[in-house]
């Protein structure tokens, strides 16, 4: 039997030691669902620790981040308050193991969402407004090297993450929005909203029905980052980047 509560206690340790560990199905086989135990069990000792949940995140929705990370599917996971950075905080780079970011779409809900038939179309009519996001990411795993059970258990790889100003998505096609990844002053990539599963609202979508099989819903008031536009890049100390996406706005990031 697999020991669900050791194994998220194993993977908030390396959180809290900041040191890697090595993943989870080298030991035991894994499946999908019992990894989204493991994964719940993780978020309960935050939350038992004082944490407050805040938002969700959708990871492996576009191409390139799932040739990446040598994975077919999409997975989610949970953000919590203390994960939340203020624009202009920087990144404190001792505070994770192996920080990368990426550029992100979020949704803010005004409804809920439930049921194993949510579409795309049912996202957009719930959603109150989006924003540019970056999410952090920080794998417990040495290297970044995992299988897609290990990734889940591991909460999405969930460290961080930034929100711009909310905006009206009324008008708004998801689809062609421009993004334009910087590093340190170059870019270092470019994509459209099409890159997550070939529209954002349909990453969310997906995260629903995902969560009706779980027999859970989206709450009202539910902040949801689609996932990357792009591959994530590497962060460390006196690094920057920025994301800007067209009507959306921009956001900065530094490091230290």
């Amino acid at each position: 039997m697999i020991d669900v509560s050791g194994m998220a206690r194993r993977l908030a340790e390396a959180a809290e030691r900041r040191e890697a560990t090595t993943p989870l199905t080298e030991a035991v086989d894994l499946d999908v669902p019992t990894a989204y135990r493991i994964q719940d069990e993780l978020v309960a000792l935050a939350v038992g620790g004082g944490a407050t949940v805040t938002a969700a995140k959708l990871g492996l929705t576009s191409v390139a981040k799932q040739r990446q990370m040598n994975v077919e599917e999409p997975l989610y996971g949970w953000l919590t308050d203390r994960m939340a950075l203020d624009r202009g905080e920087p990144l404190e780079a001792d505070r994770y193991i192996q920080p990368r970011v990426e550029p992100e779409i979020a949704f803010l809900t005004g409804a809920e969402l439930a049921g194993p038939g949510v579409t795309a179309t049912d996202v957009l009519a719930a959603t109150m407004a989006v924003t540019v996001a970056i999410d952090v990411l920080d794998s417990r795993y040495a290297g970044y090297r995992f299988t897609l059970p290990d990734v889940v258990a591991d909460n999405a790889s969930a460290a961080g993450y930034l929100l711009g100003d909310p905006r009206d998505p009324t008008g708004l096609d998801l689809r062609t929005i421009g993004c334009v990844f910087w590093k340190n002053g170059e870019v270092v990539a470019t994509a459209a909203g099409a890159a997550v599963l070939g529209h954002p609202a349909a990453a969310v979508a997906w995260f629903v029905r995902k969560l009706a099989e779980r027999d859970r819903t989206l709450p009202a008031g539910s902040v949801v980052l689609a996932g990357a536009l792009t591959a994530a890049v590497a962060i460390g100390p006196g690094d920057a980047v920025r994301v800007e996406l067209d009507h959306l706005g921009a956001l900065d990031l530094s490091c230290r």
